[in-house]
């Protein structure tokens, strides 16, 4: 007897075993598309792109070197040759650090440009002393290139939470139709078997034969019901395909004897974190949108400061110190070259005009930021009702289930005892359907609303 129940756990083992490996799990799904799905590794490339615009502007603070050389002969005789080559260091704050080599010789050599026989070295370096000191362009390139890092991955997040909340609504949809299809069945062979059992007690005299048409007449409609939910639910299947990707970037399609979670009504806050504890530290200054429209105005905070240094005068100040090459240790500092080179608009108008226009800009992103947190909360306040609300439609719809099944049950007694009508039974049963449908529907919009709160929340970890 023990070698029996023993066999027959390992059998039940098994069978739930092989059960549960065709249960696609909500969290293992939901896994799947953060991992593998085209639209989200695409979103991971925003975050790649800013990285590469970030290099990019890093380069503009990058050693340069450069060289220059011309050379003139006609009937033999050598009008001028220009040799120039040296290097750059930009620095931060606009000052440039420069050093090099010249050399000329020939007959027709501006006297300017002439030069010892050795050649001549220089070593100097260039300040704007106002506009482009504090700010300018390479340095407001490379700070919104590092606040670009940010923006993009508050905008990552955005995209994924966008690609997941499609996922989702699939899978919903999926079990949806998939629970339609498993009570239809379910009836359907109820009706088949209520068919066959009517035709053996009208051979026995038992029921009228019109009992058998009322009977067939049921499965016929409970076979309609069926075929319509096998459709739909070879659509919802395709379509879920859609967000089911290996590794390689190869799409899979969902296997048709595979199914949704049963247990997803108990757990899908707890995959969705929308529970009340998930939500009590939840805080709209940290979200992603809010997060990005902050880093616009970060960026156009830059923008306002380069402009408001552009009203300044242009004034750059350049010094080198000039020695040949072999008494370049030997300072003197009477042998430089200087310069000064001045620019100012009269009007300023493209200058005040631009600054002007970045100012509305960051006026209008800040009024943004303040409508966007407000419809944020009213917006989780109102799907939380939602949530509460559809928790307890659905332990009303669980108790009307019962109800209707037990006076079906009762009603089958009844029928059995020849006191009851099909009619009546497949009243009850109707009754039932409908209210096993109810409760379907009231599930998949509790799963929806999690899901369009998840949206809002906007943190797809």
């Amino acid at each position: 007897m023990k070698t029996y129940f023993f066999i027959l756990f390992l059998f039940l083992n098994a069978v739930n075993a092989q059960q549960n490996s065709n249960e696609m799990s909500f969290n293992e799904y939901l896994g799947m598309v953060k991992k593998f799905h085209p639209l989200v590794k695409i979103a991971d490339l925003e975050i790649s792109q800013a990285q590469a615009n970030l290099l990019m502007a890093r380069g503009a603070f990058d050693p340069k070197l450069e060289a220059d050389f011309s050379n003139k002969e006609f009937k033999d005789k050598k009008y001028y040759s220009l040799f120039n080559g040296g290097f750059k260091i930009p620095t931060w704050y606009g000052i440039e650090v420069k050093g090099g080599f010249e050399t000329t010789e020939g007959y027709y050599l501006n006297p300017q440009n002439t030069t010892p026989s050795e050649g001549l070295t220089y070593a100097g370096i260039s300040v704007p002393v106002l506009q482009g000191f504090l700010i300018n362009q390479r340095m407001a390139d490379l700070r919104k290139a590092k606040i670009n890092i940010n923006l993009s991955a508050a905008e990552r997040n955005l995209q994924a939470i966008q690609v997941l909340h499609h996922a989702s609504m699939a899978y919903f949809n999926w079990k949806k139709n998939y629970d339609e299809f498993k009570l239809y069945d379910t009836y359907l062979q109820n009706a088949e078997i209520r068919l066959k059992g009517i035709k053996t007690l009208i051979k026995e005299g038992d029921k009228a034969a019109i009992d058998s048409i009322e009977a067939g007449i049921t499965v016929k409609n409970r076979m309609l019901n069926k075929e319509d939910a096998l459709l739909k639910l070879t659509k919802a299947r395709l379509e879920l395909s859609n967000f089911l990707w290996t590794n390689n970037s190869i799409p899979i399609e969902l296997e048709e004897q595979m199914f949704p979670e049963i247990e997803l009504f108990k757990n899908i806050q707890e995959y969705l974190k929308t529970n009340e504890l998930n939500l009590v530290n939840f805080s709209a200054e940290n979200h992603p949108k809010i997060n990005s429209i902050n880093y616009k105005i970060n960026m156009l905070e830059v923008d306002r400061k380069l402009k408001a240094n552009m009203l300044l005068p242009k004034i750059d100040l350049g010094y080198n110190y000039l020695s040949v090459p072999n008494q370049f240790q030997e300072f003197r500092f009477q042998d430089y070259k200087f310069g000064v080179n001045f620019a100012f608009p009269l009007f300023l108008r493209k200058e005040r005009g631009s600054l002007k226009l970045t100012k509305q800009k960051i006026e209008a992103e800040q009024f943004a930021v303040s409508f966007e947190k407000e419809q944020l909360n009213n917006k989780i306040e109102s799907q939380k009702a939602e949530i509460v609300s559809l928790k307890k439609q659905e332990d009303i719809i669980s108790e009307l289930v019962q109800d209707n099944s037990t006076l079906l049950n009762s009603e089958e007694r009844l029928f059995e005892m020849g006191e009851g009508s099909l009619f009546l039974i497949n009243t009850r049963e109707n009754n039932l359907v409908l209210a096993q449908l109810s409760k379907i529907l009231i599930e998949n919009r509790f799963y929806i609303s999690n899901a369009d709160l998840f949206k809002t929340i906007a943190n797809p970890n």
